[in-house]
């Protein structure tokens, strides 16, 4: 009798994972739409700018950190700024709030140009 309810019990298992599949592969799979970094959440693009921050840390090359800036909008200026407002708001570390506002200094007087990011 135990073997038998461990036998079935393995066997519901198997039927619900091959009804899982079947139905995620077959009757309703994922669609993958093409999004754009503009589409993000404010708190992703606020990570997304301190991540370019970090990097421009490392490289110190304001035009790669401003064509990463780009994919967020048109005005990388505005990005930062917006980024800046949420950090502060949420409470970002205190160093983190430091590479944003450096990213910030060292691209404020510099203008865009479609060469710069090609």
């Amino acid at each position: 009798m135990r073997y038998s309810r461990i036998i079935l019990f393995i066997l519901m298992i198997i039927i619900g994972l091959s009804l899982g599949l079947f139905y995620g592969r077959v009757i309703s799979p994922v669609k993958l739409v093409d999004t754009n970094p503009t589409d993000l959440r404010e708190d992703y693009k606020a990570d997304y700018v301190l991540m370019v921050a970090e990097a421009y840390l490392l490289e110190k090359d304001p035009s790669i950190a401003l064509c990463q800036l780009v994919k967020l909008g048109n005005s990388p200026k505005e990005i930062i700024e917006q980024a800046t407002v949420f950090a502060v708001e949420n409470r970002y570390e205190p160093d983190d709030l430091v590479l944003i506002n450096n990213l910030y200094e060292s691209i404020k007087g510099i203008e865009i140009s479609g060469e710069i990011c090609q």
